[in-house]
């Protein structure tokens, strides 16, 4: 295993709702005793359907969102939910992401230069030259031009913009980037060119990216390593190479088979998830997956979720059916 430059230890992400006159709030349980170990210079995916806590576990990695319990561990910093804001931001120099919208993550009213160049200026650079030069070469690295420096980001198209946001994200020296599903609001027809914008950038700045997608064929074709969530909590994680090649959580298996075969001869047999999902709201402490599991057993649904095991291959997994013994012999 390569350096560690980010993991998080039992990070969860609590919100609570106050929705009676007496009584204690509801807790919903967004993100659940999640334990993620990132690789410097690596792509690591996250997949999972939508509301599942991939994006609110992003936040808290952060420092969007406060976690409720838990750390994350970053380029030497521990950062909990009693860290001051100051070692927050220390910390959050080296870190950016890419939002999923490019229509509402940029403002209309800066012209481009002073959007990509925030950053810098929120950081103590004052130098109007300096700034409109960071932004300038940061733009001509993501595919766009000079001409386009005192333009409003209303005059470009989906692309382009993201092509801006990928620079403003970049401009200020981050080395962890999260990618929050950076091509899902685009045309079809521009995602090969942010996705392969994004894989260049990648290797000529030795970047770490947190990747995360609806997408498993990409998140098959440029990730090292990956995890699996369900309702906030991750049931499987590790190579991603070894979780396509031999899925061990029927979640997990049921995703993969969803994937668009394109081939005549392939087998196309979809797994379909019956039943009703757990309510995230005071969610059970046992695996959130259990009422649409197929194969669920009465541990399943009785037995607190085990943590991640490995089961050899740099493949971990929470589900009691692959932990059972003998399984993996």
């Amino acid at each position: 295993m390569g350096e560690i430059i980010l993991s998080t230890n039992e990070l969860s992400v609590d919100f609570r709702i106050q929705n009676k006159v007496f009584g204690s709030p509801d807790i919903l349980s967004a993100v659940s005793k999640v334990n993620l170990q990132i690789e410097r210079g690596e792509i690591f995916g996250l997949v999972g359907e939508s509301g599942c806590g991939k994006t609110t576990l992003a936040n808290a990695i952060l420092g969007f969102v406060k976690p409720t319990a838990g750390s994350v561990s970053f380029m030497g910093h521990t950062l909990t939910r009693t860290t001051s804001p100051k070692v927050w931001r220390q910390a959050r120099r080296n870190m950016q992401m890419v939002f999923q919208d490019p229509y509402t993550s940029l403002d209309a009213r800066m012209p481009v230069w002073q959007l990509v160049s925030e950053p810098l200026y929120i950081n103590g650079e004052r130098n109007e030259h300096v700034l409109r030069e960071r932004a300038e070469e940061l733009l001509l690295r993501v595919g766009l031009g000079r001409d386009d420096l005192d333009r409003h980001v209303f005059e470009f198209s989906g692309g382009q913009r993201q092509r801006i946001a990928i620079a403003r994200a970049l401009i200020g020296g981050a080395k962890f980037i999260v990618c929050d599903e950076p091509v899902s609001a685009l045309d079809v027809s521009v995602h090969s060119q942010i996705c392969n914008l994004l894989l260049d950038l990648q290797q000529e700045m030795e970047l770490t990216y947190l990747f995360i997608s609806h997408n498993l064929s990409l998140i098959k074709h440029i990730t090292k390593h990956m995890a699996v969530m369900y309702l906030g909590t991750v049931l499987e994680c590790g190579s991603t190479e070894e979780i396509f090649r031999s899925p061990e959580c029927p979640y997990t298996q049921a995703l993969i088979s969803s994937i668009l075969q394109l081939h005549p001869t392939a087998d196309t047999q979809k797994i379909i998830l019956r039943g009703e999902a757990t309510s995230p709201v005071n969610a059970p402490l046992t695996c959130r997956f259990a009422s649409r599991c197929s194969a669920a057993c009465e541990k399943c649904r009785t037995a607190p979720l085990p943590p991640l095991t490995n089961i050899g291959n740099d493949h971990f997994t929470s589900c009691h059916l692959a932990l059972q013994e003998g399984s993996h012999e």
